[in-house]
Formats: C-alpha cells, structure tokens, sequence
C-alpha cells in the first residue's frame, strides 16, 4: 500500500449529502443515475450497485460523497461527485453518518 500526504488528503472536499431522486439508465444493468443534495446545491451522480438495488431502494439515503472529483460521463449522464462505499464482493455498502448531521458538512 502506498501512503498519501496529509497535504494531498486535505485536496479532497469529503462532505455529507442525501440521495433525492434516482432512475435507471436504459441499457444499463449496473449504474444508475441519482440526484443528491449537499445542503446548499443539488448535483446528477452515477451510482453503482444497480444489480443489488432498485433505484427506488436508495432514495432518502444519507451518504458521504468527495464532491470536488472531476466530473465524469458515463452512459450519457455527468457525474459530479463520487459516493463512497464499502466493497464486498462488488456489492457497495454506502458510508453514512450515525447522527442527524446537517447536509454539506465537511468530513475531515
């Protein structure tokens, strides 16, 4: 494993944000499209796991997402931030927060 410089962590805008809405991709068995919320601006995110989730399934989820990621196009649709999961077996498991944590909150 190599390491990363604190200095190089602290480039990562880690925040808390909520799934809003989300839909299926025609064609796509894998990924789905989704709005989240970070408190102050909504943004479209890619979200993985299709196979494992209905779309329906995550609507209201709170997750941690890195919010300054390039954005990326995937299936025609922009993705502007990441959401960070646990990976077991190609399953993602969302990270969240315990408590009512506003939404937008940095993750330091």
């Amino acid at each position: 494993m190599s390491h990363v410089s604190y200095d190089d962590f602290a480039k990562l805008d880690i925040r808390v944000a909520k799934i809003v809405s989300t839909e299926p991709i025609p064609g796509k068995t894998r990924i789905i499209k989704g709005i989240i919320d970070l408190g102050n601006e909504t943004r479209n995110v890619i979200i993985g796991g299709a196979q494992y989730y209905k779309p329906e399934d995550i609507i209201g989820k709170v997750v941690i997402v890195i919010a300054n990621l390039e954005p990326k196009t995937m299936a025609g649709v922009e993705s502007n931030a990441m959401l960070l999961a646990a990976d077991v077996d190609d399953k993602p498991f969302w990270l969240t927060v315990n408590e009512d944590v506003p939404l937008g909150s940095p993750i330091k």
